[in-house]
């Protein structure tokens, strides 16, 4: 799976994109699996895995699928894997089955979370919208340490990766885009960008 669909008209920063009131973004519950799945099938290009698996990753990790709904409708989704040290090398080393990732590439609670693996984005209309309060949602103390990485599988997913900061990385693993938290980031002597990091660092808490 990976980004799909929509575009950002203007461009942020992943981690500066705007907080839409009219989109409500949460994790997911398992009634909605289904529905996300579905809708993961049909929107974006070579999704193959059904609901039944994605239940599973979903009951590994409740807090890896987020939903985009709007005055109670459903919009969209987004599903990341959180990879543990392992899960990060064998991302960049193309020694992971990204289509049906083994667990033991995963964080577990209690694991710091090496990396994000944008797993997909499926969306529909007004809800990708959601993205910036997703983007808050990995700005928890748990993910705010980890770089974010995703493949996109469509023109609109590449605009998406350009228009919020993503860059393609040189690795095994091919057409992979990574976005380098702002916090990581060295700062630079001009004082307009020493101003700009230090307003993101506050924007982790």
């Amino acid at each position: 799976m990976s980004m799909e669909r929509g575009a950002c008209a203007a461009r942020h920063d992943f981690d500066a994109l705007p907080l839409s009131p009219e989109v409500d973004v949460r994790c997911a519950q398992f009634s909605e699996i289904a529905a996300l799945s579905e809708m993961a099938r049909r929107l974006v290009p070579g999704v193959q895995i059904g609901a039944v698996e994605l239940a599973k990753y979903f009951a590994f990790d409740p807090q890896s699928i987020l939903t985009f709904t709007r005055k109670g409708s459903l919009l969209g989704g987004m599903a990341f894997l959180f990879l543990n040290d392992h899960g990060h090398d064998a991302l960049l080393l193309e020694d992971i089955c990204l289509t049906a990732p083994q667990t033991r590439y995963l964080a577990s609670a209690n694991d710091d979370v090496a990396a994000i693996y944008i797993w997909a984005i499926a969306a529909t209309g007004r809800g990708i919208a959601g993205l910036g309060k997703a983007a808050a949602h990995l700005r928890q103390l748990r993910f705010r340490g980890a770089n974010c990485y995703a493949q996109p599988s469509t023109v609109a997913g590449r605009e998406i990766m350009r228009a919020t900061g993503f860059e393609p990385v040189s690795s095994f693993q091919p057409d992979l885009w990574c976005y380098e938290r702002p916090w990581h980031r060295h700062p630079m002597r001009a004082p307009g960008a020493i101003v700009q990091a230090r307003s993101f660092a506050d924007a982790r808490h």
